[in-house]
């Protein structure tokens, strides 16, 4: 078993009466990249600030390295790179101000990665940084967070509102530390199709709650999407608990099932149906239908309370 850089157990965190985080538990575990996804407002950043020190748990705890990041920032923000959507960096400085200024922080900085790396992502060092495209932003303040060759690289929506050309560098750049060096990577995103690119284990949260959290491969293996052809024409579908999500489709009914085939057959053969074909879901297509299985179950929830 390879040890958890990052265990989250029990996290809660409230803002007012709204619960950003509620109950979450899962780990990180060494050289692994770790795909974290989510809607907007799901709880994705609030969460990498407990990792990062800047918010202490409520209740649960969080430990990164084994260490509890508020009382020992230090030692964990000096073994952790971060990259944010927001990226901000001092527009005054040059690239190259901004390396040697970034340098000075880090002992085991790297000095030839640094350079080859701003010849890869074909940053200037004589631009300023308020002069650089979004593009090349994010592509310098990736060279910071991978220029000390950090054990833990924390990518906060790095992509989000960048073109594909830029996201496809970033991606690139994020494999060829994972390949090289073995680092670990928790990569949050609601892009889920770059998720699904880099990604071994995957952890889905939904307004503050954790939905799913499981190695890719298995989470891949376990949903099917399948056609199912009713003897007699149906306006609804069956109930059937394997299955998340149905669509209709001309006579025929499409249904993201999970768990065991041989009790998805059975249950539709009580139902007078059988598969005719089936396929692999997407990542975004297992996320979507735990989204509205997640809207469901809170709405019947807040009926439940209101009576």
């Amino acid at each position: 078993m390879r040890e958890a850089v990052i265990q989250v157990s029990e996290l809660t965190r409230t803002f007012g009466d709204k619960a950003a985080l509620a109950s979450v538990s899962f780990g990180v575990k060494r050289g692994e990249v770790h795909g974290l996804v989510g809607a907007n407002g799901a709880g994705k950043t609030t969460l990498i600030k407990h990792i990062l020190g800047l918010l202490r748990a409520e209740r649960g705890s969080i430990r990164v390295f084994g260490l509890d990041p508020v009382a020992d920032p230090v030692a964990v923000l000096s073994r952790l790179g971060y990259l944010s959507e927001e990226n901000e960096l001092p527009n005054w400085m040059r690239v190259d101000e901004l390396i040697r200024y970034s340098r000075a922080f880090y002992p085991r900085w790297d000095d030839a990665y640094a350079e080859e790396l701003r010849d890869t992502f074909g940053l200037d060092p004589k631009a300023r940084i308020g002069k650089l495209s979004k593009g090349q932003k994010a592509r310098a303040g990736l060279l910071i967070a991978l220029a000390y060759r950090p054990e833990l690289l924390v990518l906060d929506e790095p992509s989000s509102g960048l073109d594909p050309i830029v996201r496809r560098d970033i991606l690139a750049a994020v494999l060829r530390t994972i390949a090289s060096e073995g680092r670990t990577v928790l990569f949050s995103s609601h892009l889920l199709d770059e998720v699904e690119q880099v990604a071994d284990h995957v952890t889905m949260l939904s307004q503050g709650s954790l939905t799913l959290s499981a190695q890719l491969a298995v989470i891949k293996k376990a949903y099917r999407w399948v056609t199912v052809r009713f003897q007699e024409p149906r306006t609804q579908p069956p109930t059937i608990a394997e299955v998340l999500r149905w669509e209709q489709q001309g006579q025929e009914w499409i249904a993201l099932a999970r768990g065991d085939v041989e009790q998805l057959t059975s249950a539709l053969a009580g139902q007078k149906g059988r598969v005719i074909c089936e396929r692999l879901p997407s990542l975004d297509e297992v996320f979507v239908a735990h989204e509205e299985l997640s809207r469901a179950v809170r709405e019947f929830r807040a009926l439940e309370k209101n009576e």
